[in-house]
């Protein structure tokens, strides 16, 4: 061991951003501009540690500043690790490299100052010029070697060049063991909380909704038990399921999930099963729809009922309304903008409302039917104290043609609207509909897109003479 100073080195993170296109893996590049080091050559979304960060809190930070992608720590994984030397200058670096194939917002260039071009590019199939530095990591990657060694010598190109000499020596690790059965897809973080809630986990199977924020896995146990393990997208939507489990939920008894162990740090929550079948996507015949309704309107009546009520406090409709106009207007067909306005104007007017607990995103697809004809309801991440009509918006689009179904879920709610309720509602189904539209299109969403517009369309007809 040798007595003198010790030998430190700068460590870089680097964002795999890992998407599935259609001719295979893709990677996110962007390319560097401005008086910056290696100026007009691809590169990952990449920076410096800042003082007292740790690596996953820094890529995640460098992926938002860079590209605007919200990332939850639990979706970073380890990739490579390079030992890299620069050709100028005598000393190394360390760059460890991150895999993220989940992620929140579309990415796009953030820092034009430093960066003139961001896209998504093949693996087998990398753009030029790239730096060097990168492509070595990504090779290691392509190869699936945990890290190399890239050590320039004086002379070299910052630049990759394909018929130029290539310093990257991969270092395999050892040998890959086999994933456990039925588990391969579950980070081990949260395997770890998982078990220690629900004891050993033989079996998972990932059931996410394909374009939700957070993860959703199957846990079945040791004993054959059967649970839901949600990692959330972020901590407003875990820090709201928590709290509906935890106080209006209990009242709807096994009807809904009961919360088994929640974790902040991580976001998660494990939750009991439910037994049933989805209506979501199915063609239901009349009669079992109408059931399906009715037993909706007593879930309905029942959450809105399982804490006091609150008064509202001011409105800001208006300015929700013009944010999210702001977003959608150029998806919006001609005469949209000026029903949501109006709409937006007449909620103003309309007398303070009282909240109640209320689900947030009441539809088929957080809906489960079992063989006894009783509805279940999961899935309380958007739950919140809300007017009673918010958890009416989009079963509205069930209505549509079907005055029967709204007779039927209003039977067991076990009352009419009042006017003032049906003018709400009104109101609530256009700013729905906008503010769909505008997320549908930013997270590639055509389903929720399609909503908005055909809740759009239903509100033109109805003010038709």
């Amino acid at each position: 061991m040798s007595g003198g100073p010790r030998h430190t080195v700068p460590v870089d993170v680097h964002l795999v951003l890992r998407r599935d296109g259609d001719g295979g893996p893709e990677v996110l590049l962007s390319r560097r501009a401005g008086p910056v080091y290696a100026t007009g050559l691809w590169h990952l979304p990449s920076g410096h540690l800042d003082p007292g960060e740790d690596m996953v809190e820094g890529v995640i930070r460098e992926a938002h500043e860079e590209t605007g992608v919200l990332i939850a720590a639990a979706d970073v994984t380890a990739a490579v690790t390079v030992h890299h030397r620069p050709p100028r200058g005598s000393s190394s670096r360390i760059g460890v490299f991150f895999k993220v194939r989940r992620w929140e917002g579309r990415p796009g260039v953030r820092e034009p100052d430093r960066c003139d071009g961001m896209g998504w590019y093949p693996l087998d199939a990398l753009p030029e010029p790239m730096v060097a530095y990168c492509r070595a990591g990504l090779d290691a990657y392509r190869a699936g070697m945990p890290a190399a060694v890239h050590f320039q010598r004086l002379g070299d190109l910052v630049e990759y060049a394909a018929d130029g000499v290539d310093r990257t020596r991969l270092l395999p690790g050892p040998p890959t063991p086999p994933p456990p059965p039925g588990g391969a897809d579950l980070p081990d973080p949260l395997r770890v909380f998982a078990e220690r809630a629900v004891g050993r986990i033989v079996r998972t199977a990932d059931v996410s909704w394909p374009r939700a924020g957070g993860r959703v896995w199957r846990l079945t146990g040791s004993g054959g038990g059967t649970w839901y393990l949600k990692h959330h997208g972020g901590p407003r939507f875990h820090d709201r399921e928590v709290a509906a489990y935890r106080t209006w939920a209990p009242g709807l008894g096994r009807r809904v999930p009961r919360l088994v162990a929640c974790d902040p740090v991580a976001r998660a929550v494990v939750v009991t099963a439910l037994a049933g079948w989805s209506p979501h996507g199915m063609d239901l015949d009349p009669a079992t729809e109408v059931r399906l309704q009715q037993g909706l309107g007593r879930l309905a009546a029942a959450l809105h009922g399982a804490c006091p009520e609150r008064p509202a406090g001011p409105s800001s409709a208006a300015d929700t309304v013009k944010r999210q106009l702001e977003e959608a207007r150029p998806h919006l067909a001609a005469g949209d903008e000026e029903l949501v306005r109006a709409l937006a104007r007449a909620y103003e007017e309309l007398p303070p409302p009282v909240l109640v607990p209320t689900h947030g995103d009441l539809q088929y697809r957080n809906v489960l039917l079992s063989d006894d004809g009783e509805v279940r309801l999961f899935d309380f991440e958007r739950s919140e104290y809300a007017t009673a009509t918010r958890d009416m918006v989009r079963l509205g689009d069930t209505w549509a043609g079907r005055r029967d179904l709204r007779t039927a879920f209003l039977d067991g709610y076990g009352r009419a609207l009042t006017s003032v309720e049906e003018h709400r509602l009104e109101c609530e189904s256009a700013f729905d509909a906008v503010s769909g539209i505008a997320y549908g299109v930013a997270h590639d969403d055509p389903e929720v897109v399609e909503r908005g517009h055909r809740t759009l369309y239903r509100l033109h007809a109805a003010r038709r003479p």
